[in-house]
């Protein structure tokens, strides 16, 4: 077998950071990959939920997107989606918010609507969604993403999505009941916030990937933890189930 890239070691140490039996709020792509990754490996009983209100969906393939009938089809139940907000996201039945986004700051705050002034933009992103209800409203929130400069940046483009706001306990005087984001996971390490001033500081590096590669990655001047721990590598059992669902998912949306 061949070794694991850092997309495939990004994957499985988000699956990891995922419990069993825990509700979670799944965003499509880098997020959906790796909850279903825990599904399939230590968290059989992780209840996956998609915003066009799938509840309990247990794909055989990655879906396309929240609107893939590959997530109906396989839920245990579909309800609307004012109900999926409404009674589980807004009613705290929600253990982890899952997301992604183009860009993040050191509060852990996200962006995914425009890159560049928002009335000209250089690009116009999906949007909203669901993201910030959820980050609002779920027990805590996962972040996925790829480290770059241009995606871990000193100021957002666009707030879309409220991680930690200004830092400190600004979270909690706005009103939000959930604890927000509490790890972001990207392809080179783990980042969580400070327990205080709520500030990302590198907490884990992936293997073969030193500090100063991640400092070189994040457009702000990035803290490191006393004691960075690196990720272990992905066993062969989680790099095989990956790589065998990733190979199914291109067959199916190829075929």
């Amino acid at each position: 077998m061949s070794p694991a890239t850092r997309d495939e070691i990004m994957t499985v140490a988000a699956a990891r950071s995922l419990r069993d039996g825990a509700r979670c709020f799944v965003g499509i792509g880098l997020p959906s990959a790796a909850a279903n990754l825990a599904r399939r490996l230590h968290a059989p009983n992780l209840v996956l939920i998609y915003e066009s209100g799938t509840i309990g969906s247990k794909p055989d393939v990655l879906p396309l997107s929240i609107g893939d009938g590959e997530l109906a089809e396989t839920a245990d139940a579909v309800v609307s989606v004012p109900e999926i907000f409404a009674y589980w996201l807004q009613a705290g039945r929600i253990d982890v918010g899952f997301l992604g986004a183009a860009q993040i700051d050191r509060h852990a705050n996200l962006n995914t609507t425009v890159i560049g002034p928002y009335a000209s933009p250089r690009v116009r992103l999906p949007g909203a969604g669901g993201a910030p209800e959820i980050a609002a409203f779920s027990g805590e929130v996962l972040v996925m993403m790829r480290h770059r400069p241009e995606a871990f940046v000193q100021q957002l483009d666009f707030v879309t999505t409220p991680g930690h706001l200004e830092g400190g306990d600004a979270r909690s005087r706005a009103g939000f009941k959930g604890r927000g984001p509490t790890r972001v996971i990207t392809d080179l390490g783990v980042l969580e916030p400070h327990p205080e001033s709520r500030e990302l500081i590198l907490t884990n590096v992936h293997p073969g990937v030193s500090a100063d590669d991640v400092r070189d990655a994040t457009g702000w001047r990035l803290k490191v933890a006393d004691d960075v721990a690196e990720t272990e590598e992905p066993t062969v059992q989680e790099l095989g189930v990956l790589r065998d669902l990733r190979e199914r998912t291109e067959r199916a949306h190829l075929g």
